[in-house]
């Protein structure tokens, strides 16, 4: 007996993020040479994305290095890991119970998209 068909993305997306985060529990993607790749926007332009650093904090928070994964991406730490498991869950109960998957509402749309162009500026300018 299977996963039921509406859970199946859910499920493969976690699956996912566990081997990701194995992988980076034992590959540190600060090493020269590292397999993880550098952000594509960082590499051709120099500009740091909202995400940039991302892959490293999540490396140093699973080896308990809180004050080294606030200083690669403290925003994505304190809101972006947060907003992602609450996105997951709300997909996960919506494919449980095969309905649709409810949209955004811009009341957390838009503060998300502001936070994520202000922490840009703020990175790029400070």
């Amino acid at each position: 007996m299977g996963a039921r068909p509406g859970v199946r993305g859910p499920v493969a997306v976690a699956a996912g993020a566990v081997a990701a985060g194995a992988g980076l529990l034992i590959v540190d993607p600060n090493g020269p040479g590292s397999v993880w790749p550098p952000c594509p926007l960082f590499a051709l332009t120099g500009i740091q994305c909202p995400a940039c650093g991302s892959t490293r904090m999540v490396h140093a928070l699973l080896h308990g290095d809180l004050a080294a994964a606030w200083q690669f991406n403290a925003v994505m730490l304190v809101a972006g890991l947060p907003l992602l498991a609450w996105l997951w869950v709300r997909w996960f109960r919506s494919a449980r119970r095969d309905e649709r998957t409810p949209r955004l509402s811009a009341k957390v749309g838009v503060p998300v998209v502001a936070l994520a162009v202000a922490w840009m500026l703020v990175r790029n300018l400070a």
